[in-house]
């Protein structure tokens, strides 16, 4: 039974009941340098063949990047790639995948018309971790094609008035303007943002309230996945954070938090699924 006030949203036909379950969302990064190390280059074959046992593990997203998203503020020297070779990676990706899978594709961009080529090869919404602030195009592109969007919190520093409210007062902002574009508000899924302009601290400041960010009536997704705070928290290389990652979903969903955005999909699923058996009922 869906507790919360939001609506249910529909995703490539499917109904996505916010409040009944804890939704996985798989990575698949289509790229040679992505933060978790888990790039896959442009081997389409690779990229399709994780994707299918992702779709195995009970994945319910598959979340498709053709340009690296570290946060420039922690990883030093990260260049933008061209929207053309963002293109050039990501669309063979989806054009195949949406053959073999009966799943939602989404497309982790924030140019307007690398997303715009990926709904037209396929893919079924778009995950913007500008929220809409790199290109106006982009909310355009979003009305016109009446797809859901996340938007994600988003900053160059770590300079806060009062960090919780300064990103609720954001997300007031950016769906405000997107309802005032025509998007429909059980379209806009809003993600706090871990690493984008905040310090392990602020982090894990941000874990403790994701309550908070409940009370705006919208769905809520968290990337926490292999993310800088656990290694310094636990002291670990990027490829042995399973069990702080595992942590970390499994109080997200204690917080009824929506949308898991994770790399290890098969491990995760499960600790998904025993914390929502806890949390949500069984």
């Amino acid at each position: 039974m869906n507790n919360f006030n939001y609506d249910t949203t529909n995703i490539f036909g499917k109904d996505f009941i916010w409040g009944d379950k804890t939704y996985i969302m798989g990575v698949i990064n289509v790229t040679p340098d992505s933060f978790s190390g888990d790039g896959i280059g442009d081997d389409i074959n690779l990229a399709i063949e994780k994707a299918l046992s992702f779709e195995k593990c009970g994945v319910d997203i598959i979340d498709i990047g053709g340009e690296s998203t570290r946060p420039a503020s922690v990883y030093k020297g990260v260049k933008p790639v061209s929207e053309k070779t963002e293109i050039d990676r990501v669309i063979p990706v989806i054009s195949e995948l949406r053959k073999k899978i009966n799943i939602p594709i989404s497309i982790d961009t924030y140019k307007p018309r690398v997303a715009l080529k990926a709904i037209e090869a396929g893919a079924n919404m778009v995950n913007d971790i500008s929220g809409f602030r790199h290109d106006p195009e982009m909310i355009k592109i979003i009305a016109e094609t009446g797809l859901p969007v996340i938007l994600m919190h988003n900053q160059q520093d770590y300079i806060y008035n009062d960090l919780i409210g300064d990103i609720n007062e954001y997300f007031i902002n950016v769906i405000n303007l997107a309802i005032s574009y025509g998007i429909k508000k059980e379209n806009i899924i809003i993600d706090p943002g871990i690493g984008f302009g905040k310090n392990t601290m602020q982090n894990l400041e941000i874990y403790r309230n994701l309550d908070k960010f409940k009370l705006l009536d919208h769905p809520v997704l968290v990337g926490m996945s292999r993310k800088a705070s656990i290694g310094e928290v636990l002291n670990l290389p990027i490829h042995d954070r399973i069990e702080g990652t595992s942590a970390v979903a499994a109080l997200c969903i204690s917080k009824k938090v929506d949308i898991i955005r994770v790399h290890d999909v098969c491990e995760i699923a499960k600790v998904a699924k025993m914390s929502d058996a806890i949390v949500r009922g069984w």
